[in-house]
């Protein structure tokens, strides 16, 4: 069943959704559709189980692209270009290889075609172990975090999921639940056959083992038109440590220039 998205629309122009990534929220990319904004109309949402989305126990692909579906029907986007970075990514490509007719352009971020082994084990650890009863500030949240992830960029991140209760306490506004239940079909590859024959931009971040030449097969199978850009010196959360010039590569892309001859 598919569910009503939490949204924030920006911009004016041709349609263009974004879509986040896992433990994300439509704020991840803000900084990208603040730069897109000028010309394109911005769809941010967050996808289910995700920010202010509803949660629910189903999590796989074709679910989370009919969400995106939905919400396109309620908007009357008859078509749109859609950018992803990740899970968000996967959710673009499942949406353009199932409905190609509503996709117009396609753009993904640090992620491929295929499924993935296992490789938030330690974080969904961390975050279903942490007792948010005993938790009474964020500093205490972040300490008790780090046995799980030492990372503290990466901490800072998930902890933007942590939102007071009303009642003095906190909360999860992820469904923690969902994603451990359902972490199987979050890594898994796209579910429809496709293929979408429509430009198709991979833009993946030249530190990240995201995408690899082992994965050609998959990229010509389901993306015949695709094209590849690498920004060098950036690891998968491309769009953060990059704004600029990954705007400006799906700018480029979004206004045809990587259209073949």
């Amino acid at each position: 069943m598919s569910l009503d998205l939490h949204h924030r629309v920006t911009g004016e122009g041709e349609p263009l959704i974004v879509l986040h990534g896992l433990f994300g929220s439509l704020e991840n990319l803000g900084g990208v559709s603040q730069r897109l904004a000028d010309n394109w109309q911005i769809h941010a949402l967050d996808l289910r189980n995700h920010g202010r989305s509803p949660h629910t126990d189903a999590m796989d692909y074709p679910a989370m692209a009919d969400d995106v579906l939905r919400y396109m029907d309620r908007a009357h986007l008859e078509q749109a270009s859609v950018l992803g970075h990740s899970m968000g990514g996967k959710t673009a490509m499942e949406l353009a290889l199932a409905h190609p007719d509503r996709v117009d352009r396609l753009i993904v971020a640090d992620i491929a075609p295929v499924a993935y082994p296992p490789h938030h084990d330690e974080i969904i650890e961390g975050l279903t172990q942490l007792d948010l009863a005993q938790i009474g500030s964020r500093g205490e949240a972040d300490q008790a975090l780090a046995h799980y992830v030492p990372v503290t960029p990466v901490r800072q991140f998930l902890l933007k999921n942590l939102v007071r209760d009303g009642e003095g306490g906190f909360a999860w506004r992820l469904n923690l639940d969902a994603i451990r239940d359902h972490y199987e079909q979050i890594a898994a590859g796209p579910t429809a056959d496709g293929p979408f024959d429509g430009p198709t931009l991979f833009i993946k971040g030249g530190e990240s083992d995201y995408i690899g030449e082992d994965q050609r097969e998959a990229f010509a199978r389901y993306f015949p038109k695709a094209s590849l850009r690498i920004i060098p010196g950036t690891g998968h959360w491309l769009h953060a440590e990059k704004p600029d010039l990954f705007a400006n590569l799906c700018r480029r892309f979004l206004d045809g220039e990587f259209d073949p001859s």
